[in-house]
């Protein structure tokens, strides 16, 4: 085996893995329904396994999906920033994750993690990671959002100083409607590109963003899951999926990059909720806890520092 099947080998053992673990908590955490799986092929090799969770007590709709493809051209959502590997062969592996909470005090959670190898005809191959996690809520609560980028922070530490800053950043800067003029939610972390430090290193970073996706969400889970609702807040909840929605199928390069190489429709389009409302010209009233969490919410801002 040479090198680069070693390191493909290492990560999608890791993310097989992590996969396991996370649907497992999940199950337990929501206390009525499973994950059922699918395993699918690629039409140029490999496939993957997406397994998604239905109508449970906590979860109204939730997939954690792996993905192993390989493809004999990279797409132009990967060459966009890696000119130089057009026309090149590539396998990506992944593990990509969103829930949708039933209750609209429990935020959406996205999680992706990818590891890519590429190369031109007599070339050396080249790789890189990529991946984050950021959270999107619907009701503000500071406390759920200083935990959050805490732990962030926390996945972070142990590669120096400017990583969370920089890559809590970078996710700011991702997670944003142009259109609408607003933030996705209250971001986390986004890295790309990731080849700058050794292969062990990078990957240990990789694994590092994947193993504290648990300690940062469910946390929350907990802490919001039996807090009672309205129908209007259930309402308001359905119109901010609208957003989530527009952001996936507009800007969100894991949908490109998985449409342009003719992967599976129904995997890609697990990330959109099961139920989703546009309102026309909607606006909070004045000082209610919808236009606070507009106000207060939904803007860049430095969680970490709020008591």
């Amino acid at each position: 085996m040479d090198n680069s099947e070693s390191q493909i080998e290492t990560v999608k053992t890791y993310l097989l893995t992590l996969q396991d673990q996370i649907c497992k908590a999940l199950v337990a955490e929501d206390g009525r329904s499973e994950f059922n799986e699918d395993r699918w092929e690629h039409t140029q090799g490999g496939g993957g396994k997406t397994r998604v969770i239905n109508q449970g007590k906590v979860f109204e709709k939730g997939a954690v999906n792996f993905s192993h493809i390989h493809g004999r051209q990279l797409p132009p959502a990967a060459t966009a920033r890696n000119p130089e590997l057009a026309g090149g062969e590539f396998q990506a592996l992944g593990l990509s994750l969103v829930l949708h909470p039933l209750n609209p005090h429990l935020p959406t959670v996205h999680t992706n993690i990818r590891f890519f190898i590429a190369a031109k005809p007599g070339a050396e191959p080249v790789w890189w990671f990529g991946g984050g996690f950021d959270l999107t809520p619907y009701y503000g609560y500071v406390e759920d959002c200083r935990h959050w980028h805490q732990n962030a922070a926390n996945a972070c530490e142990p590669f120096g100083a400017d990583i969370y800053p920089r890559f809590k950043r970078a996710c700011d800067e991702y997670f944003y409607l142009p259109h609408r003029q607003e933030p996705r939610g209250i971001g986390g972390l986004f890295f790309d590109d990731l080849h700058h430090w050794e292969f062990e290193h990078c990957f240990a970073f990789m694994q590092s963003v994947g193993n504290h996706f648990l300690p940062g969400y469910l946390p929350i889970v907990q802490r919001r899951k039996h807090s009672p609702y309205t129908q209007a807040q259930r309402d308001f909840q359905c119109y901010r999926r609208g957003r989530y929605v527009e952001f996936n199928l507009l800007y969100d390069r894991g949908t490109l990059f998985g449409i342009q190489t003719g992967g599976r429709t129904e995997s890609i389009l697990t990330s959109l909720p099961p139920q989703v409302s546009w309102q026309y010209q909607w606006q909070a009233e004045p000082d209610s806890p919808e236009a606070r969490f507009h106000q207060e919410f939904l803007i860049a801002r430095d969680w970490l520092s709020l008591k």
